[in-house]
């Protein structure tokens, strides 16, 4: 019988184990390819003591039974090597078709990890508390926005769930719900008050440099419309006949690409909504007011668009959301006693939909008019209201 190899304190070897000359041991497995793949370590069981000045491991041992599980498992244990970034790389890869905002979505979250220590990371030593900690400094320590943050998860979720399913990895370390680790500081986000909107409308109509932004300001009050949504209406997607506002696409604009135009937010923000009679009002001012340019302008086939600037360009999210601040910061610079908060497009459609609620409206036509894609949206509305709202809410039940 031969005998059986030992290391130098005299233990036993397994098959496949050697203790090498400079002390550290190896053990050589078969691949999935069929090729010799080792792996090292400086202790072979965890009692052992990694000597001074060495790289620390898992022990031996231990390496041994997580292959043993990964080949158990059908674990791919070449590709669990490649990095993070490799990894949406090849998950981006399997992304035909898809929106262009969703283009620049990867876009930006392959530029964030090309610069980022985590893009290096090996997919397989990515824990769930890896994942938690980085987004957390995303947002901490780099200053990014919930939402920013939260296409940078919308990425990174699926494209490590790619790994699990082609069983690269076993587990998804972005499994988990983003708002139960990082802050959704958009929840902060409250609507005006009637005061506060009512003094804003009646601010920027008298306004000798702000009155030209009156009727888009008092439109996205009126009517919930995403600001995106109103930049891409076109002359033909009002009806004075019919007294209503066609929505079924969006303008946007970006460094990249300049102007583009896609489809609503989400499959229910394709709708017709009805136009009041003082927003129909404002819509004929507008028109009325139109800056025709020398060329009209197209964009992906649309053309007729309502509001140009003082350069007779079109606007777009960005540049009203610009628009707003300034109104704002001059109205509290006039109004020392009398200031208003942050006032925004977005704003200005919770507003809308805060009002809507407050008056009792079926939440289902709420949910249409805002063109949110699920009722729970909309209802998250009502969660809003104050101890007032629900107090007029009900005595009015009561007199009725």
């Amino acid at each position: 019988m031969s005998e059986k190899r030992r290391d130098k304190k005299g233990r036993i070897l397994h098959n496949g184990e050697i203790q090498m000359p400079d002390g550290r041991y190896r053990f050589k497995y078969l691949g999935p390819n069929g090729k010799e793949i080792a792996i090292y370590s400086w202790r072979l069981v965890s009692t052992d003591i990694t000597p001074a000045g060495k790289k620390d491991s898992e022990p031996l041992r231990e390496l041994e039974k997580q292959i043993q599980k990964d080949i158990f498992d059908n674990i791919d244990t070449r590709a669990s090597n490649i990095t993070v970034l490799q990894l949406v790389k090849k998950y981006i890869a399997t992304k035909k078709g898809v929106r262009r905002n969703t283009q620049n979505g990867y876009h930006t979250v392959l530029t964030l990890l090309e610069n980022d220590s985590f893009g290096r990371k090996i997919i397989a030593n990515v824990k769930k508390s890896d994942a938690k900690t980085w987004l957390i400094k995303l947002q901490e320590d780099d200053g990014r926005s919930y939402n920013s943050v939260r296409v940078v998860g919308g990425v990174l979720r699926p494209a490590f769930q790619l790994a699990v399913d082609d069983d690269f990895i076993r587990k998804n370390p972005f499994s988990f719900s983003l708002k139960d680790v990082i802050v959704n500081e958009s929840l902060k986000r409250e609507a005006l008050s009637e005061d506060d909107e009512k003094k804003f409308l009646e601010f920027i109509k008298v306004d000798g440099v702000y009155k030209k932004y009156y009727e888009v300001i008092y439109i996205l009050f009126k009517t919930g419309m995403r600001i995106s949504e109103f930049c891409g209406l076109t002359m033909d997607d009002i009806n004075f006949d019919d007294h209503s506002i066609n929505i079924d696409h969006q303008l946007l604009k970006t460094s990249k690409v300049g102007y583009y135009i896609e489809k609503t937010k989400t499959k229910n923000g394709t709708r017709v909504i009805p136009m009041t009679d003082d927003v129909e009002e404002c819509f004929r001012t507008l028109i009325a007011k139109r800056k025709t340019p020398l060329k009209e302008p197209i964009v992906d086939g649309y053309s007729g668009f309502l509001f140009f600037n003082r350069e007779r360009s079109i606007t777009h999210a960005y540049l009203w959301n610009q628009y707003f601040k300034r109104i704002v910061e001059k109205y509290n610079r006039l109004n020392k006693d009398s200031q208003i908060p942050k006032v925004t497009p977005h704003i200005c459609r919770h507003t809308y939909c805060s009002n809507m609620a407050k008056s009792g409206i079926n939440p289902k036509a709420l949910q249409y008019l805002m063109g949110h894609s699920s009722i729970s949206v909309t209802l998250n509305i009502y969660t809003h209201l104050n101890y007032n709202d629900i107090k007029e809410e009900v005595h009015r039940i009561n007199n009725a």
